[in-house]
């Protein structure tokens, strides 16, 4: 008899849980969602791509000036990539700058050079959009996308007169994707965040 009684005792119980949850105001409801999304994104762990590396660095010093030849290796992490696939602009930078030594005072730089290349997928034909020195190409894979903007052959980084004989100087390079150069909306959205950060540098004297 007592087995029987007790589903309908606790019938009572449920019923007024279930009538509680849709006592509650919808914005409450609301809340409580997005509590349960954000503990489910913050448990997913944040893939992370292998640290971009140089391939090959060569610095040459002849009539031309000094000349910089790279090649640049790096894979997106899985953040970056998707905002790619969004069809959102990305940004890459290369910079370089020769360094006079001087024993009495911090080294003077003697040189500045800088290139920038922007990317962008393009949904409707599948192919990827390189903008660099205001001109624009297209590629039908990300892999001639990439090699395009991660790689440099004679580089003029320097003027002859700008490296004096006699002294000795080195090349600062890096390369990075530039955060700075995206929407502010995102620039904020992504702040301290190290899946963003693609970064490589090489510091080298010059014969």
């Amino acid at each position: 008899m007592h087995s029987a009684a007790r589903p309908q005792g606790l019938a009572r119980p449920r019923a007024k849980l279930r009538a509680g949850r849709k006592a509650l105001p919808w914005y409450l409801r609301a809340v409580w969602v997005l509590v349960f999304l954000a503990a489910g994104l913050c448990a997913v762990a944040p893939v992370h791509a292998a640290e971009p590396e140089l391939s090959s660095f060569a610095l040459v010093q002849n009539e031309e000036g000094v000349l910089l030849s790279y090649a640049v290796n790096f894979d997106l992490s899985r953040s970056v990539d998707d905002t790619l696939s969004k069809a959102v602009p990305l940004f890459f930078v290369a910079e370089a700058e020769v360094f006079r030594e001087r024993w009495y005072w911090r080294d003077l730089r003697v040189a500045h050079a800088v290139r920038i290349w922007r990317i962008v997928f393009q949904p409707l034909t599948s192919t990827y959009r390189v903008t660099f020195a205001g001109r624009s190409q297209n590629y039908d894979t990300r892999e001639e996308a990439f090699a395009a903007i991660s790689r440099g052959a004679r580089w003029k980084i320097a003027e002859p007169g700008q490296v004096e004989e006699g002294s000795r100087h080195y090349a600062e390079f890096s390369y990075r994707l530039d955060t700075s150069l995206l929407p502010r909306p995102m620039q904020i959205g992504i702040g301290g965040q190290t899946d963003w950060a693609l970064s490589v540098q090489r510091k080298q004297k010059i014969n």
